[in-house]
């Protein structure tokens, strides 16, 4: 004991029991984890920010909320239910920085910002970079994108609305303005000097781009090169001139598919006449890759957008067509049953096999249409190669016709007749050569008509396998003689 004041004691204990509750907790309050072991919130954290909410304490949502990190911010956003967001959002107002908005769901922050001031909008979009600040806007309404342009600095006003002027999920909209761009006639040493004195430059690089007079670049210096080369060495003898340049108007899956074939960590945008105008940088890329492979996926289920944020009538909307076109090429299987009808009721069998070759079918071009929709997408099916690929996906499907059909062949032979498992196994086989054909051939016949191949092969796939299968099972049962 060091003679201290019991009383004295007991109180700092009870402080520290305060303090190790943590922000929002109340005294007495058992602590609270915001994170389970996979890093999400815990439904016990959720439950009381949203109580929080409900009871417009303001005070207790604060505290509550900020510990987290910004990412973690942004997922409660989206955890709550659209009608409380906005209060939350008002409630943690000064929270809500560049790096919490720009970890948000495209929908949610679309709600969010509705509830906002153009001010507010512009201050957080003036926390931003060039392109994150511009994605932030552009999904904005006309009159609302004027209204937060107005507010913002001139300078940062005319830098995103050069980007608006370019083509959505083009490389324009993607770049980042801020970057280093030196004269090849310096050398090391002064490049060095010029980092170092000028505390206006972008902080986050990882290359110098070295530019003509006419502000086209000529090559480029990884940082790593110019810490490790003597100060007297010309920029231009130590610059790498082998340069991947992106156009501004290039789509960015191009973009991403540059950086990945390359290894790219770092590149320049060039405008229509060779200029250097910005940079896209590795961080930007893969967000991108991750949109574009989740947006194929979806688009081949007919899914939409498949956010679960979307509002209903949006999600109906893309839905609902494809469904209604899917109904349509189900009319064509349809007729094709309608015109083997007498076959039908004189052998029941047939009815009860067709949905198995139907399926088989169905499941086999998918698997080929999902092979050539990624292959398109990242490049390795072209104009070169797309007949050695699809005598590859021939083969594939021979092969697998015939595994199947040895299956399905044997065990239709022994429960109902060997004529009948004959010709199923030969129905398959037809069906699934067709898959193979299917799969490949319309993905690439909406790539050469510049569709999106993801959008609607499935919908075709399904049609052909699905008739082909009834067509080549029916058939066949009628011309050996199963059913007169």
């Amino acid at each position: 004991m060091d003679g201290k004041d019991p009383t004295l004691l007991e109180k700092d204990r009870e402080e520290d029991i305060v303090s190790a509750a943590g922000p929002g907790m109340a005294e007495g309050e058992p602590e609270m984890e915001h994170l389970d072991e996979d890093d999400r919130l815990t439904r016990e954290y959720v439950e009381a920010v949203r109580d929080a909410v409900e009871d417009g304490d303001d005070g207790r949502v604060y505290d509550l909320v900020e510990p987290l990190h910004p990412a973690d911010i942004a997922d409660l956003f989206e955890l709550l239910p659209a009608e409380e967001r906005p209060y939350l959002g008002k409630a943690i107002a000064d929270l809500l920085t560049g790096e919490v908005i720009t970890e948000l769901n495209e929908h949610v922050r679309d709600e969010l910002f509705e509830a906002l001031s153009p001010d507010a909008v512009a201050q957080i979009a003036e926390q931003l970079e060039t392109d994150d600040a511009v994605a932030l806007i552009e999904d904005l309404d006309d009159e609302d994108q004027r209204a937060v342009l107005a507010e913002l600095d001139p300078e940062d006003r005319a830098a995103i609305e050069d980007a608006l002027s370019f083509p959505e999920e083009s490389a324009g909209r993607l770049m980042q303005r801020d970057l280093v761009a030196v004269p090849e006639h310096i050398t090391v040493g002064d490049l060095i000097d010029y980092l170092r004195d000028n505390g206006d430059l972008t902080t986050e690089f990882w290359e110098v781009f070295v530019v003509d007079p006419a502000h086209r670049p000529v090559g480029s210096c990884q940082l790593s090169w110019i810490l490790r080369t003597p100060r007297n060495i010309a920029i231009s003898d130590v610059m790498k001139r082998d340069q991947t340049l992106i156009p501004a108007t290039l789509d960015q899956e191009e973009v991403a598919l540059r950086f990945q074939k390359y290894a790219l960590i770092s590149a320049a945008v060039v405008d229509a006449s060779g200029r250097l105008i910005g940079q896209i940088t590795a961080d930007d890329i893969v967000h991108i890759i991750q949109e574009e492979a989740s947006e194929d996926a979806l688009l081949m289920s007919g899914a939409g957008e498949g956010d679960i944020n979307q509002p209903i009538r949006e999600s109906y909307y893309q839905r609902v067509r494809w469904l209604i076109a899917n109904l349509g090429t189900a009319l064509i299987a349809s007729l094709i049953i309608a015109a083997f009808g007498t076959a039908i009721e004189k052998l029941v069998a047939l009815a009860v096999l067709m949905p198995v070759v139907a399926s088989i079918g169905g499941n086999a071009g998918t698997q080929t249409m999902a092979v050539a929709v990624r292959a398109l997408a990242m490049n390795q099916l072209t104009q070169s190669n797309t007949v050695r690929v699809l005598w590859r996906e021939m083969r594939v499907a021979i092969l697998n016709g015939v595994t199947v059909a040895a299956l399905i062949g044997g065990a239709t032979a022994f429960i109902f007749q060997p004529m009948l498992g004959v010709v199923i196994a030969v129905a398959v086989v037809i069906n699934i050569i067709t898959a193979g054909l299917a799969g490949v051939a319309v993905p690439v016949l909406f790539d050469r008509l510049d569709q999106d191949p993801a959008v609607a092969s499935s919908v075709f796939v399904t049609m052909i396998t699905d008739s082909m299968g009834f067509f080549a099972f029916l058939g066949l049962a009628v011309a050996s003689g199963l059913v007169s």
